[in-house]
């Protein structure tokens, strides 16, 4: 799903009404009713609704809701904020249905400084503002803004709650945009969802469709997209019956440290649930026995060093190498990174301390083969690229980072970003906060190497196996808490995640 800028949304929602065609207002009747519909669906009817419309288009699709809501039997008070006493030409042909035909309580509000009643009962659908607007808003609005949020209502917002932009908040207080509980997004999602910063802000967020025009969709050029079950379905590949271990790849993963020699075995575990034909598992002597007993399916090599990993052995079979699970920043294991990454030139996961490490030694970003996948959290990312003050900000230095050093960012959290070595990012749709525990990152790491290793480009392996490691998460949520959710349920989850997915290209050839 493309992740259009707001200035994009606005030419295809001209394209629509061109091409389909559709007059304007008749297009915004056709949004606000997905609103109504979910409010129907989500709020009882004896609660009091408080609308609360802009002057712009948004506030056009409020007062649609506030007809609709009011003819389904809701008590509906709506207000319009009109404070320049000058309404867009379909926000102004809907206050006049409103004013020459309608029986709900409506009041024109033209002075700053008025300030609705709302309970905290009340359910309040925010209008004020859309994705049009790029300043801060004037100190009236903020008021107001404020009055609501600290009113304990349940905000509902229509396509983008009011004060927040559209992308790059870095310029914005979070404290004067609307605190929504629920948006219900136009047909995308806006990329300023997608960072933790906005969290408050957004609330829980929904994708409505509303019909715009598929050509326009094909057409607009975005470096952003929302990864849908459809989408990473048609990445996977199929088995033919004939096949065997060997045509599936050799994959080598080395790693661990004394007392971290678990992370060896979950990356192991989830690399071996993921497809892999087969695999090697490199560890210090200490830990040799630890994965034997625990994963027998894996063959090791036991490390020279007991407690460090001080060589790594690539063999000329390995067609994917996963570093740095558990594996410690000694001088040893340091100087193991560095060698490996002059000899080897197969494609690589790289994370955890060895991310660590080569944040110490950024001159050796060059040596990475090409291919590779980088999969930092924000705090190793920062140590990478250097601090970011936001979510967005961190992104657009993941996207240069991919882009000059010539690898597949997997920049994680909530929305995890996977980023090519063209700057595309793909932000990952699944996954819960009870994922976020110890070894949840080395399971991913596991899961990348397994798919790396099976012929999946680097970008196709980061968003894929991001996309099923949050699907058996999800998978794992259903039958207990994101409390008790362990790393180790991820992986015995994940051939569930993979059938949902093959059950999608099923249904869609059924």
């Amino acid at each position: 799903m493309k992740i259009p800028a707001s200035f994009q949304i606005r030419s295809i929602d001209a394209y629509t009404i061109e091409h389909e065609p559709v007059s304007s207002v008749d297009l915004m009747k056709r949004a606000a009713s997905t609103v109504a519909v979910w409010i129907a669906k989500h709020v009882p009817l004896d609660v009091s609704v408080k609308v609360l419309a802009g002057s712009g288009n948004n506030g056009g699709d409020a007062l649609v809701v506030a007809q609709l809501l009011a003819k389904n039997g809701f008590h509906v008070e709506c207000f319009l904020f009109n404070q320049t006493q000058k309404l867009s030409t379909d926000c102004a042909f809907y206050k006049e249905q409103i004013e020459n035909g309608t029986s709900l309580h409506f009041k024109e509000v033209t002075n700053a400084g008025f300030l609705p009643e709302i309970k905290s009962s009340d359910w309040v659908i925010d209008g004020l503002f859309g994705t049009g607007l790029n300043r801060p808003l004037t100190e009236s609005f903020v008021s107001l803004i404020r009055h609501i949020n600290a009113s304990g209502a349940t905000v509902v917002s229509i396509d983008i709650p009011s004060g927040l932009f559209g992308e790059d908040n870095r310029q914005n207080n979070p404290e004067h945009c609307i605190h929504a509980a629920y948006t219900l997004s136009f047909q995308f999602p806006k990329l300023a969802f997608l960072f933790a910063e906005n969290s408050k802000v957004v609330g829980d967020w929904q994708v409505l469709p509303i019909g715009l025009h598929p050509q326009a969709i094909e057409k607009c050029q975005t470096a952003y997209t929302f990864a849908t079950s459809e989408e990473m379905a048609l990445l996977l590949k199929t088995r033919d019956r004939f096949a065997h271990k060997g045509i599936f790849g050799h994959a080598l993963i080395a790693g661990g440290s004394k007392g971290k020699m678990g992370a060896m075995v979950l990356a192991a575990r989830s690399c071996l649930h993921s497809g892999v034909g087969l695999l090697t598992v490199q560890v210090p002597a200490s830990g040799n026995d630890i994965l034997q007993i625990s994963v027998p399916e894996a063959m090791t090599i036991a490390d020279e060093g007991d407690d460090t990993i001080t060589s790594i052995q690539i063999a000329e079979k390995i067609d994917t190498v996963g570093i740095g699970c558990g594996m410690g920043t000694s001088t040893e294991t340091v100087q193991a990174l560095y060698q490996l990454l002059q000899t080897c030139d197969k494609p690589m996961v790289i994370d955890a301390d060895a991310l660590n490490i080569l944040s110490q030694h950024p001159e050796w970003m060059k040596l990475i083969p090409a291919h590779s996948i980088l999969t930092p959290h924000p705090a190793e990312f920062d140590r990478l690229a250097g601090k970011s003050t936001s979510g967005y900000e961190r992104m657009e230095k993941a996207r240069a980072f991919a882009i000059t050093n010539k690898v597949t960012v997997v920049l994680k959290g909530a929305y995890t970003a996977v980023i090519n070595t063209d700057g595309e990012v793909s932000f990952n749709s699944t996954g819960n906060p009870g994922m976020a525990t110890a070894g949840s990152g080395d399971t991913l790491t596991g899961i990348l190497v397994a798919l790396q290793a099976q012929g999946y480009s680097a970008f196709d392996a980061a968003r894929l196996g991001v996309y099923l490691h949050g699907s058996a998460g999800d998978i794992a949520a259903r039958t207990v808490a994101f409390e008790s959710i362990t790393a180790s349920d991820i992986t015995a989850n994940l051939g569930f995640a993979f059938n949902e997915l093959k059950n999608k290209t099923s249904n869609k050839h059924s």
